[in-house]
């Protein structure tokens, strides 16, 4: 008897393992420059310190990977967060410069004082994050 291999079978023999070797490969893509995180910034919970304030740069941002957040600042005390999920394929985002929050897979561009889109192909805003600034610190909530 012999047994065709199918792409059904695959994927059913793979089981968590090739979800999340999928998973991965569908996240990255950025030089990680934007994120700049500490040993401190992993596994943030809500409620958990992300930032100081003075880490995230006047009209830009910066990358919490973990928390699959982005955190902006479009003007001087100013502060925004949004999902760091792009609403096209649902890459991780790669940086943020020039005012917009970039994804590295296919192009799309979002404001940093919206999360609107700038340019596509992703026609949806980032959805809003919740966070708090009390001082210098910037909790997510």
């Amino acid at each position: 008897m012999t047994h065709e291999t199918t792409r059904r079978t695959v994927l059913l023999a793979t089981g968590a393992t090739g979800a999340a070797v999928f998973a991965a490969a569908c996240g990255g893509g950025g030089d990680g420059s934007s994120s700049a995180e500490s040993p401190a910034d992993e596994g943030t919970k809500a409620g958990g310190r992300l930032a100081a304030t003075g880490e995230i740069p006047v009209g830009g941002g910066k990358i919490f990977k973990d928390e699959k957040v982005v955190v902006t600042q479009p003007e001087k005390g100013e502060f925004r967060a949004f999902s760091a999920i792009c609403t096209h394929r649902q890459c991780l985002v790669g940086s943020v410069s020039d005012g917009t929050i970039d994804c590295p897979c296919h192009g799309s561009r979002f404001r940093v004082s919206d999360g609107s889109v700038v340019d596509g192909p992703a026609t949806q805003p980032l959805p809003a994050e919740q966070i708090t600034v009390e001082g210098a610190s910037i909790r997510l909530t």
